[in-house]
C-alpha cells in the first residue's frame, strides 16, 4: 500500500454513534420540485400540476418521495475521505408529504457504525438519520443512509 493511500484509511469505532451536524434550513421551492419530477421522468400531476395537488387538498405541488435527496445536507463530523466511500442504501419514511414553500429544518446524525470483513478487507459501514421538520418542530421525514467506507 503507498503511504497516501495508508495516510487516508481512518478506522471509525462505534464512538461515533450520536454524533450530530449542524442544524441546517431548506427551502423547497416549486421550481426545484418540477426539475426533480422532470429528472426522473415521474410527471405525476401531483408532482408537476398546482391545481391538481391543491384539488387533492395539498397547499402546493408535491415532492416525490426521494426528493431530499436534493438537499445538500451536512455531516455529522466523523473523519472520512470521502473518495473512499460507495453509497449503500438510501430509505425515507413520512409523517407527512413535503410539499412547495415547506421550510425544513435538518439535523443528521450518525446511528449506526457496523464492520465487515470481504474478500477486499475491511469495509466500514457508516448509517446516519436525517430528521426534518417544519418550523414549529413537528417531524416531516426521515431519512436513513449507509455509506461504505474501504
Amino acid at each position: 500500500m503507498r503511504r497516501a493511500e495508508r495516510r487516508m484509511k481512518v478506522d471509525i469505532d462505534e464512538s461515533v454513534i450520536g454524533k450530530t451536524s449542524e442544524i441546517q434550513q431548506f427551502i423547497v421551492e416549486e421550481a426545484a420540485i418540477l426539475a426533480f419530477a422532470r429528472a426522473i421522468g415521474d410527471q405525476h400531476p401531483l408532482y408537476t400540476d398546482r391545481d391538481i395537488a391543491r384539488a387533492y387538498g395539498y397547499p402546493a405541488i408535491v415532492a416525490p418521495p426521494t426528493f431530499p435527496t436534493t438537499f445538500r445536507f451536512a455531516y455529522p463530523p466523523v473523519p472520512y475521505e470521502p473518495s473512499r466511500s460507495i453509497h449503500g442504501e438510501q430509505e425515507y419514511r413520512y409523517e407527512r408529504p413535503i410539499v412547495a414553500g415547506d421550510v425544513l429544518i435538518c439535523l443528521s446524525r450518525v446511528v449506526g457504525v457496523k464492520v465487515r470483513h470481504g474478500k477486499l478487507g475491511k469495509m466500514t459501514l457508516l448509517t446516519t438519520e436525517i430528521r426534518g421538520a417544519d418550523p414549529e418542530g413537528r417531524l416531516v421525514f426521515t431519512g436513513v443512509s449507509t455509506v461504505i467506507l474501504r
